[in-house]
Formats: structure tokens, C-alpha cells, sequence
């Protein structure tokens, strides 16, 4: 139901992007009342389940299942196997 929520919202905006923004911008659906107050659940290092209520399309909050799944440029890639290389001692101002 999230994940459908989000697809609506994403259909709504990409046509209000097609018609070049014309003003107003378009009303947001309403949140499903099912939905409200959700939380991540996702199991922390305590073994407790995590309690945020901010979630992603994927159902899961920020420190459980963000967007970056890492580097996908060559360039990104050859930056982040460089990482813990050099000393920070070295890297900062």
C-alpha cells in the first residue's frame, strides 16, 4: 500500500512535469489512514525493533534501508575503495 501511495504521487508529478509546472503544482493524495504512524520495525543492533516513523518507498526509515546502495560511476567507485587508505590524521584541514 506504501509502495502504491508513492507510485500515484510519482504519476501525479511526472504529468505536472510533462505540462512544464504550470501553477499551481498539483495536490498531493491524501496519506492512507492505514499507513499513519507505521514504523520501520527493522531489528537494531539491541535486537529491539526500530521505532521510526519517517519511512521510504521501501518501508524502511533512513538508517534501515536508505537510497544509496553505493557508487555507480567508475569514478565513485575508485573514490570509495580509497577510503581508509589514507590516514584522517592526513585528510583533514
Amino acid at each position: 500500500m506504501l509502495k502504491a501511495h508513492y507510485a500515484t504521487t510519482k504519476e501525479i508529478f511526472a504529468a505536472w512535469r510533462a505540462c512544464g509546472y504550470s501553477r499551481p503544482p498539483p495536490q498531493r493524495p491524501d496519506f492512507p489512514d492505514e499507513l499513519r504512524g507505521l514504523t520501520c520495525g527493522a531489528k537494531t543492533r539491541t535486537g529491539t525493533a526500530c521505532k521510526q516513523t519517517a519511512l521510504l518507498k521501501g518501508g524502511r526509515c533512513k538508517l534501515h534501508g536508505g537510497c544509496s546502495t553505493g557508487p555507480k560511476s567508475f569514478e565513485g567507485k575508485k573514490t570509495s575503495s580509497q577510503n581508509g587508505m589514507i590516514p584522517k590524521a592526513k585528510r583533514t584541514p
